[in-house]
């Protein structure tokens, strides 16, 4: 969060790099391309998905737990959003912190160890390995505390839009303050092996020569239950990559999936994965299909379309991202998506409607903001209320008027202060005008006439 990157090929002109200080950012191996997912939180040391594809990071100092919606902008440790007309950030996911007192998260170093040990973390584990660990570790999440000396457990719960992340118990205790676990990860026998950065010096010491370089340790904790599996996927034919999807354990699901997008398209690979996508009971090994699919450009638009009208809030919320994972939506998934952003019960779907608004152009986004905007149930969720903002802030500044006309309509009244305090920041003598027409107490036009969309 205190350095400043500009991220682009050797060369690139800035117009060419993508500026980031703090937040989450993908880039895809093949296309080259990179990409900021969502921007701000606090040295996100972190990240882990769970059975339904949401991820989560783990960060220091500020609260420590957010759900990661792509598109979002989060709560900064220090600095400031890059797009000047944010005014607000989506908070924390978590409904605690893991140190105690009112004097700031610094204050309780080394005093914390009935919260959770301390306000620093490092790593971020969704535990999705085999059946013999106990069933409540599942989609949950293993942090380390740094200053605690521990492994730390949070438990999401979904909520609204998003989910409302929990305090679990802790897993373990090191009983030693050199001990700093940056990073674990489960294997194919469901055990899970963590690094450990064994070190005096926790951290902001300037001075490189005073850390401890040389006793760096590996650990493998282990159900008593797991037995070890030698295996190499990478000799396993489609059809048995395929069938590893349907593993209880992740490991094999994801190595399969890495395997099978090396290997390329392959049209008996794809009818196996819509079979499954189709036909398996369970949402979350029809969501592992999907994403291969993805993958392996297994999809057409259609299918995705088609997708939107399944019973499963998911599968809609995926088959949205997915369509409108190239910035390049078509009229009729448009349609759909304003349709759906009128009629859709699912919160979920609607964040996911906002999201992809902003991978839209500003002149296209406005019969699905207008719906969306207008869900009463949505005016207080955690995450809904920010990210229409964020996907109708540049069409204010491309047509004020119709802006206004949209947030007038909506159910959450940040909506409309911030929409005024967008216009206002144009500062031409139109846009005066157009403010002119509104109360600043309602938001509502005055005199004789109504402001619609045009």
């Amino acid at each position: 969060v205190f350095t400043q990157s500009n991220v682009g090929k050797p060369g690139a002109p800035d117009s060419e790099r993508t500026k980031i200080n703090a937040g989450v950012w993908r880039y895809h191996p093949t296309s080259k391309k990179f990409e900021l997912f969502a921007e701000g939180t606090s040295n996100p040391w972190g990240i882990d998905f769970n059975d339904y594809g949401s991820p989560f990071v783990t960060v220091c100092v500020i609260p420590h737990m957010f759900h990661v919606i792509q598109g979002a902008r989060y709560l900064r440790q220090a600095g400031n959003h890059f797009n000047p007309y944010t005014y607000d950030d989506i908070k924390e996911s978590g409904d605690h912190v893991h140190w105690i007192g009112d004097r700031g998260p610094h204050a309780g170093n080394f005093r914390s160890n009935s919260a959770g040990g301390g306000h620093a973390h490092a790593g971020a584990m969704i535990y999705l390995g085999n059946e013999n660990w106990p069933a409540e570790y599942r989609n949950n999440i293993f942090m380390n505390n740094i200053h605690g000396s521990r492994v730390n457990i949070d438990i999401p719960k979904r909520n609204g839009s998003g989910y409302k992340v929990g305090h679990g118990e802790d897993f373990l205790l090191t009983n030693d303050s050199w001990s700093q676990w940056l990073n674990f990860r489960y294997d194919q026998s469901g055990s899970v092996f963590a690094i450990d950065w064994y070190d005096k010096n926790q951290c902001h010491s300037p001075n490189p020569d005073v850390h401890q370089k040389t006793m760096g340790r590996i650990f493998k904790i282990s159900h008593e239950s797991d037995k070890w599996a030698k295996v190499d996927l990478s000799k396993a034919s489609d059809k048995d990559l395929v069938n590893y999807h349907l593993n209880k354990n992740e490991w094999y699901v994801r190595t399969a999936r890495l395997i099978l997008q090396e290997r390329g398209p392959n049209k008996k690979v794809a009818k196996m994965l819509k079979d499954i996508l189709a036909n398996n009971p369970d949402v979350t090994r029809k969501l592992r299909a999907l994403w291969t699919l993805h993958a392996t450009k297994g999809l057409v638009e259609q299918d995705l379309l088609n997708l939107l009208a399944n019973n499963d809030e998911y599968i809609r919320s995926w088959a949205i991202q997915l369509l409108a994972e190239d910035k390049n939506l078509s009229d009729a998934a448009l349609k759909r998506f304003a349709e759906m952003a009128a009629s859709d019960n699912s919160a979920m779907v609607r964040l996911y409607l906002a999201s992809a608004m902003q991978r839209t152009d500003a002149d296209k986004r406005w019969a699905v903001l207008e719906a969306l905007v207008q869900h009463t149930e949505d005016a207080t969720d955690h995450n809904l209320p920010l990210m229409l903002w964020y996907a109708l802030e540049p069409c204010a500044a491309l047509n004020p008027t119709k802006a206004l006309a949209i947030a007038q309509k909506a159910k959450a009244p940040k909506l409309m202060e911030y929409t005024k305090r967008r216009v206002g920041a144009i500062n031409t003598p139109e846009s005066k005008k157009i403010l002119e027409g509104y109360s600043q107490e309602t938001g509502k036009p005055t005199g004789g006439h109504e402001h619609h969309g045009m």
